[in-house]
């Protein structure tokens, strides 16, 4: 005998005890086999963002099309070659000095996703443009919980200028609400996970830091609503809504463990309660809580900022103990730039298990990935010269054909990209930035 279940709603969450936790895509939210088509099922934007440019030579690869190789700096990908575009030749004019005093992150940093022009300016009077994934949370609507994430790993530099003439407003992140308002971005990961599952209550730190400490899981309070969901659904949904759960409760591990730690003593600043004191530790978290919201459909708009423009990190796990920033204005020095190689190829190790994450994690019958546009970039190539006409961008998912190196005219403005993935996400935009068309060639070979 066949039984038949009601469809339940894209909507359902699980409750208990003032708490609320979305659910992941459930066959049973598909009214019909029709409904599982992925044409149907909601499509997402990603964006993963590296600072201070590349060692083009270690990074470009020497052929376009599909025979082209995979460059040691891109050697990370090659289990996800087929989900990838490599595109080169795409610049931002905005970025141009256009007549300011000189500078170089203070100006390629906010054009990166708005492909807009930065007013000069070290004051509140700061203004550049939309950027790409405003516009595409602004099409959605209250179509999810949160509008956009905007995560990172570093904190905010709130002082003074930090690029020549430049606030800081200009490289802490890469997202703009609008042309004067910049969007902060969120490195801790107990803000993250509080944001998508925690009560939203404004603590002070002593009481946050308290919270943070505690053993609890949020799972122990939707657990009777689980169970009795659970009852209601087949067997393949139960073991997504199992695998879900786990997911959930192993990142709530890694940030009580994260938290529990000794707080450092860095010159009399202490470390924020859930922030990994390792940089592969923090990266990795903050990649699952975006793959988490979007599985749940909390978001479909995240943009994640491997360390913000200027970043002084050192890496001496990899090696290399001399700060990015520094080694990025290399002078042509080969040892320099064999260190920069080094942190540009460890960059593209978590960039690609970002794309793991997407591709393994499950959403009806195909996976995130298959339906969330990606764009890997940087403000610059060349970082010695501060070059901002020949970015380093790749863009990956099942929105775009991939396995090939795409060569657009030299000059071509980034715009053109940032418009053909709107509107392959769906937005009928016909401009965007400094735009001159959307760029051919994305999603068909």
């Amino acid at each position: 005998m066949i039984v038949k279940r009601t469809a339940i709603s894209r909507r359902t969450v699980l409750r208990g005890l003032g708490t609320t936790m979305a659910l992941p895509f459930l066959e049973a939210m598909m009214p019909s086999a029709r409904a599982a088509d992925i044409a149907a099922r909601p499509k997402r934007l990603s964006v993963f963002y590296t600072p201070n440019g590349m060692t083009m030579d270690a990074y470009r690869p020497a052929a376009t099309g599909r025979d082209f190789a995979l460059s040691p700096t891109l050697a990370p990908l090659e289990a996800l070659r087929e989900d990838i575009v490599v595109v080169s030749g795409l610049g931002h004019p905005q970025a141009s000095t256009k007549g300011d005093r000189p500078a170089g992150h203070g100006r390629s940093c906010p054009a990166f996703l708005t492909g807009a022009k930065a007013r000069q300016t070290e004051g509140p009077d700061i203004r550049c443009g939309i950027s790409m994934d405003q516009v595409y949370a602004a099409h959605l609507g209250d179509a999810t919980q949160i509008p956009s994430l905007e995560l990172g790993i570093d904190q905010a530099s709130l002082l003074g200028s930090c690029d020549i003439n430049y606030s800081c407003a200009y490289t802490n992140g890469i997202s703009w609400l609008s042309p004067t308002v910049p969007l902060p971005v969120s490195a801790n990961p107990r803000d993250v996970f509080e944001r998508l599952f925690g009560d939203g209550e404004a603590l002070d730190p002593s009481s946050r830091l308290a919270q943070a400490r505690r053993q609890s899981s949020i799972l122990d309070f939707v657990r009777e609503d689980a169970v009795r969901l659970s009852g209601a659904l087949g067997i393949e949904d139960r073991r997504k809504l199992e695998e879900y759960l786990d997911a959930t409760r192993a990142i709530e591990k890694r940030i009580q463990r994260a938290a529990a730690g000794p707080l450092a003593d860095a010159s009399g600043l202490v470390q924020p309660a859930g922030i990994p004191g390792d940089f592969a530790e923090h990266v990795r978290l903050m990649i699952d809580l975006e793959v988490l919201a979007l599985q749940a459909d909390l978001t479909r708009v995240v943009t994640f900022m491997a360390g913000r423009e200027i970043s002084n990190r050192t890496y001496p796990e990899i090696g290399v103990p001399d700060s990015h920033h520094m080694l990025s204005h290399h002078g042509k020095n080969p040892e320099k730039m064999a260190q920069l190689a080094k942190i540009n190829h460890y960059h593209m190790e978590f960039f690609a298990y970002a794309l793991k994450r997407l591709k393994e994690t499950r959403d009806g019958e195909g996976s995130v990935l298959d339906t969330t546009l990606v764009i890997r970039g940087s403000a610059f190539g060349d970082s010695n010269d501060h070059d901002f006409m020949d970015l380093p961008v790749i863009v990956a998912g099942g929105l775009v054909k991939g396995g090939r190196h795409l060569a657009a005219q030299k000059g071509t403005s980034m715009s053109n990209l940032m418009l053909a993935g709107l509107n392959l996400l769906g937005v009928p935009a016909k401009a965007f930035g400094d735009s001159t068309g959307p760029l051919a060639g994305l999603a068909d070979a």
